[in-house]
């Protein structure tokens, strides 16, 4: 084997440490003679899955009860490996001290004692809380399961069946922090904060202990966003702390936790103890290092943000440099180095603090932060061992770190390791021109089919693509129809599901559909003229997008929404959020990865928006175009009456509306498509009504052409289109 020959013996000392340290703790039987098992008798899986199939069975209560307790032993779990971790730290303290003096095979036996005595102490422990079941590593599915925390998922339908609403809404809100974009659960959430005796402590994050690096991170950059930069300096310097506190946390669940073989490199006759040792030791420090990127994935995302800990320095050191303090500027700004050591804008900045401080000789004698030093140099050594097993025995390991210096890697894996390295670099630059592509078959630039409606602002001065904003869409008289009938009909919330506001509570919220406005007309509660007005705007804006944006396809309505926004008085002051935060409107956005996911339950059938505008005596409000990163603004367009925007609907227009601070913000939301099978049933609906009642409405020639739209057959295309699932039951607004 590799590891006994004599020019690896350096190697082999170092692997020798760690591979028996390994090899004890997984091979004894966890808990073997420890009859006093007192707090941990089950496995966390196992009721799991016993709770869950009470769900099924409507057994609410016995449900509710498993269901905590899988949550309640699995933290436990973690707690008691971490208080034995700790127990045991100086056990075996003796023979350790020896380890530097000896030689030889004397310093193999002090490294075996010092390690079995270790191990029993652990394996004691950890048994007197919990069962050798208890013990045994549960499947991939379990992890994905409660990393996706799908257990608060039927924990809030069972504590609803149950009437316990506090705990229902609590349970949401928890599963919805790491699945954002659930519509259903964002809606219920709505519903609970109005339902009689929910207080609004009960809309807390239950997994908030392991996740509270994420708060800080969002507190940080908040705080830099209203240029307060002794604050941002304090959260960042907290953000970095409790990184790297998680960070040890999950390294100490790598080591106490029962490692499994990688499935190719099981335990085999063939395997000397030296290799299977091996093996298990490996895998030991690939958790570790998993690590980082188990921490730098924030809840709910798909991929995690690189270079988490790097990013989080580099926004301390600008934080302290503007809040003056200069000499702890640099200390940041040195640590960063640690892992960027030639990097020009930080050598450029540290120039630029040295001069401030007052030259060279001041700043030479700041050092680094010692937390980061350490970080950096465990990393190192891990790394090491770990390409070491990739060279010698066959071992596999994806670095997560972009900064690994090139000359930890063996010179036989350098140039697969700079072909990954190169096309990782290739994906991130695909990645940024992704922004300046569109696939969606639209070309903006196509002519304008009606009289007096002119381009105000088009691609070039929108920085982006496929945008276009257009004025006089409508008059002035229109304008006030349309308002009028805001006034008269909206409902509190947006018109279809009574949410208050989905995205902020310094706002109120009102909304209309068009087939609810045929409704009122009919029933004489609207003006007729004004609900047909409403209808016939959707059809206006369709001709004008579908010439200008040249459209190959026939473009369908799938949705028109008069919606209007209206600041809280007295609710406005130092507000941070967005009326609606920054999203795409096909695909689920993730900024930190600049990906965006086409996948349900984003609206993937939408191909181009508009927002036609119906006036501008508000503050604020004002839509804006982001790059994928949401943070990067491109573009700003100020609202006013016969103002129309339209864009298509993909990645290359994130896009939100900044805060409505004064007064009312009234638009018609509209989204077209491609497919006809997605086309708004409502519209048609609405037509049939009319036509039924010998009245008629304008309709796109094309369209009618298409659709043969008669009511029997909008009931049979209706029944169709709610077979594909959420489609008609969740709407959106921009």
């Amino acid at each position: 084997m590799a590891l006994l020959q004599a020019d690896h013996l350096t190697v082999y000392v170092a692997f020798h440490f760690v591979l028996i340290t390994l090899l004890s703790f997984t091979s004894a039987t966890p808990g073997r003679g420890s009859a006093n098992v007192l707090s941990l008798p089950q496995p966390y899986d196992f009721l799991y899955y016993t709770g869950v199939r009470s769900y099924f069975g409507e057994e609410w209560v016995k449900a509710a009860e498993l269901l905590e307790k899988a949550i309640l032993t699995k933290e436990s779990l973690s707690r008691v490996r971490r208080q034995c971790h700790e127990e045991c730290v100086e056990a075996g303290r003796e023979a350790f001290n020896r380890l530097d003096s000896e030689k030889g095979s004397l310093h193999d036996l002090w490294t075996l004692d010092w390690v079995q005595q270790r191990a029993e102490c652990l394996r004691f422990c950890v048994g007197r809380s919990v069962s050798p079941a208890a013990q045994l590593p549960v499947s991939t599915d379990i992890d994905y399961e409660f990393g996706s925390r799908n257990p608060y998922n039927f924990l809030q339908v069972t504590y609803y069946k149950l009437e316990k609403l506090q705990k229902a809404a609590s349970a949401a809100h928890t599963y919805f922090v790491a699945n954002p974009s659930h519509l259903e659960m964002r809606n219920n959430i709505e519903k609970y904060r109005r339902m009689e005796g929910v207080m609004e402590e009960a809309f807390q994050d239950r997994e908030l202990e392991n996740e509270n690096h994420w708060v800080l991170y969002d507190s940080a950059v908040q705080y830099e966003a209203s240029s307060d930069w002794l604050k941002a300096a304090e959260k960042w310097k907290e953000c970095v702390n409790e990184t790297l506190r998680q960070t040890d946390e999950c390294r100490l669940q790598c080591e106490m936790a029962s490692q499994r073989l990688p499935e190719d490199r099981g335990v085999d006759g063939s395997k000397s103890v030296y290799e299977q040792a091996a093996d298990l030791s490996l895998s030991l420090l690939s958790c570790r290092q998993s690590c980082v990127t188990q921490v730098a994935t924030r809840p709910g995302r798909i991929s995690s943000q690189e270079d988490f800990l790097p990013t989080q320095l580099e926004h301390r050191h600008i934080a302290q440099f503007k809040a003056g303090d200069v000499g702890g500027a640099v200390q940041t700004l040195r640590s960063l180095l640690l892992f960027y050591p030639s990097d020009h804008d930080s050598l450029d900045n540290l120039q630029l603090y040295s001069e401030t401080l007052g030259g060279d000789t001041v700043s030479q004698g700041t050092q680094p932060a010692q937390e980061i030093v350490g970080y950096i140099n465990r990393a190192l050594d891990e790394k090491k061992l770990l390409y070491f097993g990739m060279e010698n025995l066959d071992f596999s390991f994806t670095d997560p770190d972009l900064w690994t210096p090139e000359d930890v890697v063996p010179e036989s894996l350098r140039d697969n390791w700079r072909a990954v390295k190169e096309k990782i670099n290739m994906k991130m630059e695909e990645g940024e021109k992704k922004e300046e592509v569109d696939d969606s078959g639209f070309y903006a630039g196509g002519p304008v089919p009606q009289v007096g409606v002119t381009i105000a602002m088009d691609d070039t001065v929108l920085n982006g693509t496929n945008r276009v904003v257009l004025d006089d869409v409508m008059t002035e008289k229109e304008c006030e129809k349309i308002l009028q009938l805001a006034t008269a009909a909206t409902s509190a919330g947006d018109g279809y599901r009574g949410r208050r506001s989905p995205h902020t509570p310094h706002e109120t919220f009102e909304g209309l559909t068009v087939l609810r406005a045929v409704k009122l007309a009919q029933d004489d509660m609207v003006n007729q003229t004004d609900a047909r007005l409403f209808y016939e705007l959707g059809e206006r804006v369709k001709v004008l997008l579908h010439s200008y944006f040249r459209s190959p396809s026939i473009l369908y309505t799938s949705f028109t929404h008069l919606v209007c926004r209206s600041a809280i008085a007295g609710d406005q002051e130092g507000r941070l959020d967005l009326s609606h935060p920054v999203h795409v409107d096909n695909c689920l956005l993730e900024p930190e990865t600049n990906q965006c996911w086409r996948e349900p339950p984003a609206f993937i059938h939408r191909d181009l928006s508009a927002l036609l505008y119906l006036n501008d005596n508000f503050d604020g409000g004002d839509l804006f175009f982001t790059n994928r990163d949401a943070k990067r603004v491109t573009a700003r367009v100020k609202p006013s009456c016969g103002r129309l925007v339209g864009f298509s609907s993909g990645p290359v227009n994130p896009h939100g509306v900044s805060a409505v601070t004064r007064g009312r913000r009234c638009a018609l939301a509209l989204w077209f498509t491609k497919e006809k099978l997605y086309r708004d049933m409502e519209r048609e609906e609405a037509a049939a009504m009319w036509a039924a009642g010998g009245q008629s409405v304008m309709k796109n020639e094309e369209e009618e052409k298409e659709s043969g739209a008669s009511p029997a057959r909008n009931a049979r295309n209706q029944a169709s289109r709610q077979g594909r699932g959420r489609v008609t039951g969740a709407r959106d607004e921009l």
